[in-house]
């Protein structure tokens, strides 16, 4: 695999144009779903992770594998259930006979399905936590420990999480430490009543098969570089710093502290900064704005948030409290 390919002359008109054609591949086997796919591409280009929310049936599978195809990378699938031990994640070491007839046994690593770009976690709420924090260490550093040994995850790498949130009974919560670690939380809606139609008369789309390439994993290490590089203007970044701050106790303002347990981490203002560079590349632009941070909200901090039980019991949501803040919090910090 092509790791380290020259920086790209204009990585905003060939990240732009990626997305363009990344949709159109995708739509060759996914109706709808427009919005995820870039969401998803964006988790890429940030060098995050994904958890995708949505009821069965709306497409998280097909639309993990076709971006998978899209793009060029090695998928994986595990199915999460509560018999899930962790060595079927990260893999094991095994003993067996060296070969030479003289009884002698050696260790080989038998190496699981996280060796991988793309890992689809398909409803990750079904296992154990035990089993749930062996993806921790993969989705954070990179690298995963067998017996005594640690192996690198070859780049780039990408977890997707999928979880039922309707179906609660046999699931087991996910730990905010590792809620904490998903760059983005996703929502997979159901398709518009002309997209169902064409579902309903038309049959299942194209196969996987008919996905071509878009970029390839080179091409994807040399964006996330520039990505990295876009620049921000200081006071929008200070303006994704006040946002996460607000969601703490002591800075919330009216109507929002009231309803939050624990607000998000410093990971919170970190992803909002890189992903507005993302994004900004993704449209084609050369800086960051403040839609940009504003368009990420939702999907950035959506996970980050600990509601207390007052908001349960009178239904408030996440979204509804960053809606609360997006109104409340000015750019311009009057």
């Amino acid at each position: 695999m092509e790791i380290d390919p020259a920086p790209p002359k204009d990585p905003a008109a060939q990240l732009a144009a990626a997305r363009d054609a990344l949709r159109a591949e995708i739509a060759k086997c996914v109706i709808g779903q427009k919005e995820a796919a870039d969401s998803l591409l964006l988790t890429l280009l940030c060098n995050g992770h994904a958890l995708l929310l949505g009821v069965p049936g709306v497409g998280k599978t097909l639309l993990s594998a076709a971006l998978a195809r899209a793009l060029r990378l090695d998928f994986s699938r595990i199915q999460f259930t509560p018999d899930l031990m962790p060595a079927d994640i990260t893999g094991a070491e095994v003993l067996e006979e060296d070969g030479s007839g003289s009884g002698k046994f050696r260790r080989t690593m038998m190496p699981g399905p996280v060796f991988t770009n793309i890992l689809l976690a398909d409803e990750i709420n079904r296992t154990p936590p035990k089993t749930q924090a062996a993806l921790l260490q993969a989705m954070q550093e990179r690298e995963v420990t067998i017996g005594r040994e640690t192996h690198r995850l070859q780049p780039p790498f990408l977890v997707l999480a999928t979880q039922n949130p309707i179906e609660m009974e046999g699931t087991y919560p996910l730990p905010e430490a590792q809620l904490d670690r998903f760059f983005t939380c996703i929502r997979i809606t159901y398709p518009t009543p002309e997209e169902e139609l064409t579902i309903a008369t038309t049959g299942p789309a194209d196969s996987l098969e008919s996905v071509a390439p878009v970029l390839a994993p080179g091409e994807i290490l040399s964006l996330q570089r520039a990505v990295k590089s876009v620049p921000i203007a200081g006071d929008v970044a200070r303006y994704a710093v006040r946002l996460v701050g607000a969601t703490r106790s002591g800075n919330a303002p009216e109507g929002v502290g009231d309803f939050i347990e624990c607000g998000a981490s410093p990971r919170g203002s970190q992803a909002l900064v890189l992903g507005g560079q993302a994004r900004a590349l993704m449209h084609g632009r050369a800086h960051v704005d403040f839609a940009d941070i504003k368009a990420l909200a939702p999907e950035l901090l959506r996970h980050r948030l600990v509601l207390n039980f007052r908001a349960r019991a009178e239904g408030v949501t996440a979204d509804d409290l960053i809606a609360r803040l997006l109104e409340k919090i000015d750019p311009e910090g009057k």
